[in-house]
């Protein structure tokens, strides 16, 4: 018997492997999402049956009282990050004025795409560094492996400068249904503060008006208030706050993986 929507959306761990085998631990993710039923006993009952060294759980910060009772469940609890997400209507942006100079097209080369999420990800705080066990170079080498996924499927756009005969920007996308949304999405160092990074959600904005999606999702850490300027001007609407923690087995804290 199919299982109804309800049942789809109780919580549930769900293996990692490809994290898994970049850290060198068990890792799985447990995500709430919105509209989930919101008993906590539901999150508790798959933290208690996972043998994971390390869940990854992300639920919305509404439920302000969760990480209190994560800490009693058995496992080291670190609260990982903060995650924004906002919303456009697609074709309703403030986006600039087309530049000849500055198309958006797609990049599919591996090297490309690699070289460019190395030089925009870099140093970018995400919820990987809160947790010392897991290393920043294997955090970096999974944001490209997402990108090449991304650019095996044709998700990945670029921001191409004519002048300087190469890609400025990249942004990588999940095109599912009326909604498009972002991935990862950023300049290269050099180029910011020069308002490309408009040009790149506009180029994002036209895929999504072309193929009739009706709306665009973007995230990223609540410290992370310049990228959310640049969108509040270029007319997103913040719409949830969505909180990660990592809860880590006692046995791989105490180095007994």
């Amino acid at each position: 018997m199919p299982k109804s929507e309800t049942e789809e959306r109780i919580p549930r761990a769900e293996a990692s492997p490809l994290e898994s085998t970049r850290f060198g631990c068990s890792i799985e993710r447990l995500t709430v999402h919105p509209g989930s039923p919101s008993c906590f006993a539901s999150v508790q009952e798959a933290i208690l049956g996972s043998a994971a060294d390390v869940i990854v759980m992300r639920y919305p910060a509404e439920h302000v009282d969760w990480f209190a009772k994560l800490t009693t469940l058995g496992r080291t609890a670190v609260f990982a990050d903060s995650l924004a997400y906002w919303r456009l209507r697609a074709g309703e942006g403030r986006a600039p004025a087309p530049s000849p100079d500055l198309p958006a097209k797609p990049i599919t080369g591996q090297v490309e795409v690699k070289g460019l999420v190395a030089k925009i990800f870099t140093s970018y705080g995400n919820h990987y560094l809160a947790n010392p066990l897991l290393g920043a170079a294997e955090a970096l080498a999974g944001y490209q492996e997402w990108a090449v996924r991304s650019a095996g499927e044709r998700g990945c756009l670029g921001l191409w400068s004519s002048p300087a005969d190469a890609f400025l920007g990249l942004a990588t996308l999940d095109e599912d249904g009326p909604t498009t949304e972002i991935l990862l999405a950023g300049v290269v160092p050099q180029a910011q503060g020069r308002g490309l990074y408009a040009h790149l959600l506009k180029g994002v904005e036209d895929r999504t008006v072309a193929r009739g999606a009706r709306e665009i999702v973007i995230s990223t850490q609540g410290h992370n208030v310049r990228v959310q300027r640049a969108w509040a001007r270029y007319g997103f609407e913040p719409v949830r706050a969505v909180l990660t923690v990592h809860l880590i087995s006692r046995l791989l804290c105490a180095g007994e993986r």
